[in-house]
């Protein structure tokens, strides 16, 4: 073995052994590296052992059930489930207090190991890994069997599949996989990354070279990584399946289990996988060099590790991948890369003979791209299973390393000191000022400021000289007594001395209760209490104390206050100076989770560098975002969300995210351009093959299209009476067949407007008339449109008139649908009516095309239908709502809430009030959510079936619907709610059928991308005449206002 390799495999050896130790510290929350190294060393590098050897220790007695949880639990386990079950009777208990079967397990579980290890060359933990791969490959095929349409199916318009011009693709999630698409993701756009991988040539001795299972997998999983990044540059779809490279990660390992994976585990694996490839192409091609591996060069840094261990002084040079941090108990990402940087007794590190312990960590040689893991999850020991930790933290855009380069130590120890010394005097500023704005010794404490104001206001109150109960009449009834202003005043009596006055009434009398009046303080009385006794001078010093004594604790407190900030702006530009901020590291990605430590979602966050602008990467939707967006659903504190891993990258290396160029010209290239010569090919391929699935769309839309018109032509050719085809053009609401009733109701108010034209005017010409009854007809439609009305009294709905005046339509457009009104046939039934709708209709056809756009006139009376459609719908979905029909309602308000959005982004009155549907269409979710929980919470299957039925056809559906329009608060809060309901459950014993329900269930409500999905069938609507339209809608909105808002 040459001097190189021995390097080499010295190295690897320390980054998986960091790795081991950084995965312990996070499953069972213990801190102490010496234990960790001890429990590591003992269990013989195993993970999952020295798992249960570390539980085993600081665990409290657990309950038979916990226990039960806790051996099903294990990632090492076979029978391994996303939620605890009952545990498989084969399972050696290793809770009791039989030695020997503990023994036999670790024996049993070493051996089965080393021999796994020897015969495959594949660790136990990489077969743990594989357990859950297949877990989300047989959830994906699963999925196929499955009747109902799941949330990630294709649509079978190929055109809503189809690449919008440059968009980012996105990846199908192909069954419990978002964690899959949010690291490649974030991997493919780092360009140099991407170069690396579509440029990499296999050995040419690769045939000869798979000396063991390992070796066999890197290459094909290689091959599948290139086709998929590939297809993320060239193809025309707005996704691709990323099947294939799962697939390879699945079949390099043969076991059952279940889980959603971990994801910083799979970037470590994944990188790991990469390391090994590209190792095998640098020994081939290293002539005689020591071979360089781009995944080491990329991706991983060395630190110094200085410190004192029972008084001994050590230095460690490590390299590190991926480099942990906790979360717990820190406010920002300094400070705890502050905490991960110093261990134990840091004094001790600068003093002789010391017994303590501590370690400090210096950054000796940083990556080009800096991943931190946040360890966000920790193991309850008490409880016996991980639970997520959703504190708040910040992170900053652009990062600076300065402060914990090893170059830097002793300017950054000197900077630590100062720090330290200034947090020191803020505590006891802070502390000096809680006794100020907390002053007392009871159980409740004041402001002293407000203090003093209060004995200021009693000094100075008027003083009373009796008692406060002398002046209280003890005989007067207590409650139901004559108000004391409704006594006669003695100005308006002075012919009745008090002492006259009876104590009590010598006759009984009945008194109303008025509890506004009734409690009112006597204006003789003072509102206060008050000092019964102080002299002009006594109150005169009093008065000048109080005063002098506030104005000091006013200054105190404010030069308090001002000291405390002058230190805070103190220690927050301690490494602001020039020296200290010369290794900036630019915010490349975030990669988010959203719900508890047993499932969740996984999106991503990443920067484009050259648009200068966040994109979100949410399985197959990719969309534009911002940093505010970001910061909410990643700095976590506020919702189930919060960043997991973040990933920075050098910003002054900027071959990082330079794009490809033309050898000889210099030209950028982009998309297709940027792919080898195989790779062209094989996207090629697959666009050919979408574009014959749009051309086979067409083709069927096109034979479809051609049955509907030859069937169109047949009715044609039917007979069809003459009345029937006279203005057919008209909008279907001003349509006057014998059925509508709508006719009918305009038919009456056209014919008051030609009765009341033929009596006003003596020219009874049907020319004249006519004019006269549209300018009556349209002051009548005017001032229904000026009026102030009710939400129950809409007149919008009488006429669309009304409608067109109140949205400022043109006056064509009004003109002519007046006339329309005055030509309709339904007014003739004598021979004035039909001499005025000749008129009218002869008018109408000498309007010239250029006189009225008539597509600007249909589109008004379009929107005319869509506002009356949607009253339909929110009114329809009310009246099911207070029926407490809530599966019958929830279609009709989400179809009302989105005609509605589309109409008001036209003007303010194209629709209803947004928040009242809004309002419904929550409170409708909600309670259809907590109805369908408590069906599962039942346990009978069909109850069960019936809950689960309502979540996927209508409640994951809708989520989208609430998430999309982020700036409507309520609704986010009640998605929080209703995901929390559900996640409830993760942990509870539960029937095995039940876990596997709830954890094939949850990724879908768990889903955060914002992609609307239709749904299987929308509500039709009935046929209602005007004035039935009219009066339900009055009748629902008034009986609404007499309903309690429920926070609306």
């Amino acid at each position: 073995m040459t001097v190189e390799q021995n390097v080499l495999q010295q190295s690897t050896s320390q980054k998986h052994q960091q790795t081991f130790l950084n995965q312990l510290r996070e499953i069972t929350g213990i801190n102490d590296t010496q234990i960790l190294q001890q429990a590591l060393k003992d269990s013989n590098g195993n993970l999952e052992l020295a798992v249960a050897f570390l539980t085993a220790k600081n665990a409290k007695t657990p309950q038979q059930e916990e226990t039960t949880y806790y051996q099903t639990a294990l990632p090492g386990n076979d029978r391994y489930i996303s939620v605890g079950s009952q545990a498989d009777t084969n399972v050696i208990d290793l809770t009791g207090d039989d030695k020997d079967d503990l023994q036999r397990a670790i024996a049993l579980s070493l051996e089965e190991s080393n021999r796994a290890f020897r015969e495959t060359g594949i660790t136990d933990e990489e077969q743990a890994i594989s357990r859950v791969l297949e877990a989300s490959i047989a959830e994906n095929k699963a999925s196929l069997k499955r009747t109902h349409t799941e949330v990630w199916s294709d649509s079978p318009n190929p055109y809503d599949r189809k690449r919008q011009d440059n968009c980012p693709v996105g990846l199908k999630n192909v069954g419990n996989t978002c964690w899959f698409s949010a690291v490649i993701q974030s991997l493919f756009n780092l360009l140099e990354f991407r170069r690396l991988v579509l440029n990499y040539n296999p050995p040419a001795s690769a045939q000869d070279l798979p000396r063991n299972q390992k070796e066999h997998r890197n290459l094909p999983f290689m091959r599948e990584l290139r086709h998929l990044f590939a297809l993320l540059v060239g193809s025309k779809r707005k996704y691709v399946d990323p099947s294939r490279a799962v697939d390879i990660l699945k079949d390099a390992f043969k076991s059952n289990g279940s889980q959603q994976q971990d994801v910083s585990e799979f970037t470590h694996k994944l990188l790991d996988w990469l390391e090994d490839a590209f190792q095998m192409k640098a020994e081939e091609e290293r002539d005689g060099e020591k071979p360089k591996n781009p995944m080491l060069e990329l991706f991983y840094g060395r630190f110094l590790a200085v410190g004192v261990l029972e008084g001994k002084k050590f230095e460690n040079t490590e390299m590190f991948g991926q480099y942990p941090l906790q979360v717990n108990g820190f406010k920002d990402l300094h400070e705890c890369l502050e905490a991960a940087m110093i261990e134990g007794e840091i004094e001790s590190l600068h003093s002789e003979n010391s017994g303590k312990s501590g370690q400090e960590h210096w950054f000796t040689e940083l990556p080009p791209v800096l991943t931190f893991e946040l360890s966000r999850f920790e193991f309850n020991q008490a409880l016996g299973r991980p639970e997520k930790i959703h504190n708040k933290l910040e992170f900053p855009q652009v990062l600076y390393l300065d402060r914990y380069m090893h170059k830097n130590r002793e300017i950054t120890r000197i900077k630590r000191d100062e720090i330290k010394r200034l947090k020191e005097y803020l505590t006891v500023l802070q502390q000096r000022l809680e006794r100020y704005l907390s002053y007392g010794s009871g159980p409740k404490r004041f402001p002293l400021v407000d203090v003093l104001q209060y004995a200021l206001e009693f000094a100075s109150s008027k003083p009373v000289c009796t008692s406060p109960v002398d002046d209280i009449d003890a005989s007067s009834p207590p409650s139901g007594s004559i108000p004391s202003q409704t006594l006669p005043s003695p100005a308006e009596q002075p012919q009745v001395t008090p002492s006259e006055l009876p104590s009590t009434s010598p006759t009984p009398r009945s008194f109303i209760h008025k509890p506004f009046t009734q409690s009112r303080i006597p204006p003789d009385l003072p509102m206060h209490p008050a000092p019964r006794h102080i002299t002009e001078e006594e109150l005169s010093v009093l008065e000048g104390c109080l005063h002098r004594w506030r104005t000091e604790v006013e200054n105190d407190t404010r030069d308090l206050q001002e000291s405390i900030s002058r230190i805070h702006r103190t220690i927050e530009q301690m490494y602001s100076d020039k020296s200290m901020i010369q290794v900036p590291y630019r915010l490349h990605a975030v990669l988010v989770h959203e719900g508890q430590a047993n499932a969740g979602h996984y999106w991503a966050y990443i920067f484009d560098h050259h648009q200068e602008r966040w994109m979100k990467y949410n399985d197959i939707s990719v969309t534009k975002s911002t940093w505010e967006e970001l910061e909410r659903d990643s700095f976590g504190g506020y919702r189930n969300a919060s960043a997991y891993c973040l990933m920075y990258i050098n910003d002054k290396e900027h071959f990082l995210i330079k794009e490809d160029t033309h050898k000889e010209t210099g030209q950028k290239l982009v998309g297709m351009e940027t792919l080898p010569t195989d790779l062209k090919d094989f996207v090629k391929e697959d666009n050919q093959r979408f574009e014959k699935e749009l051309e086979e769309w067409d083709l069927q839309l096109a034979q479809k299209a051609q049955q509907e018109k030859i069937l169109a032509s047949q009715k044609m050719r039917e007979p069809t009476p003459s009345v029937m085809t006279a203005q057919a053009e008209e909008p279907e609401y001003l349509e006057q067949p014998v059925r509508s009733d709508l006719a009918k109701y305009l038919k009456e108010e056209t014919m008051q407007a030609i009765t009341k034209a033929s009596t006003e005017h003596e020219d009874k010409n049907p020319e004249t008339v006519l004019q006269l009854a549209i300018k009556l007809e349209y002051a009548r439609l005017v001032k229904l449109a000026q009026e102030d009305t009710p939400p129950e009294t809409d007149y919008r709905l009488h006429h669309a008139v009304v409608y067109f005046i109140q949205n400022q339509s043109p006056k064509k457009i009004i003109e002519r649908t007046l006339l329309e009104q005055f030509g309709n046939r339904n007014l003739s039934f004598d021979e004035r009516c039909r001499n005025i709708m000749k008129i009218a209709q002869a008018k109408l056809e000498m309007i010239k095309p250029e006189e009225v756009n008539m597509e600007e006139y249909e589109k008004w009376h379009h929107d005319y239908r869509n506002f009356r459609d949607t009253t339909m719908y929110l009114m329809i979905g009310l009246e099911h709502f207070q029926k407490k029909s809530y599966v019958e309602a929830i279609l009709y308000l989400i179809c009302a809430y989105q005609n509605n959005k589309e109409l008001l982004s036209k003007g303010p009155y194209r629709g209803h009030d947004e928040e009242l549907i809004s309002h419904y269409r929550r409170e409708c979710l909600l309670k259809l959510n907590e109805h369908a929980a408590e069906l599962f919470e039942s346990g009978d299957d069909q109850e069960v079936n019936s809950g689960l039925f309502i979540m996927n056809e209508y409640i994951v559906p809708s989520l989208p619907l609430l998430l999309v329009d982020e700036m409507e608060e309520k609704d986010i809060v009640a998605v929080e709610d209703m995901r929390n309901r559900w996640c409830s459950y993760l942990g509870q014993e539960m029937e095995p059928n039940l876990q596997e329900k709830l954890t094939d269930f949850l990724p879908k409500l768990l889903d955060c991308s914002t992609e609307i999905k239709g749904f299987n069938e929308l509500p039709k609507l009935p046929s209602y005449s005007t004035h039935e339209l009219c009066e339900r809608f009055a009748r629902i909105m008034l009986s609404l206002s007499r309903t309690p808002a429920d926070g609306r």
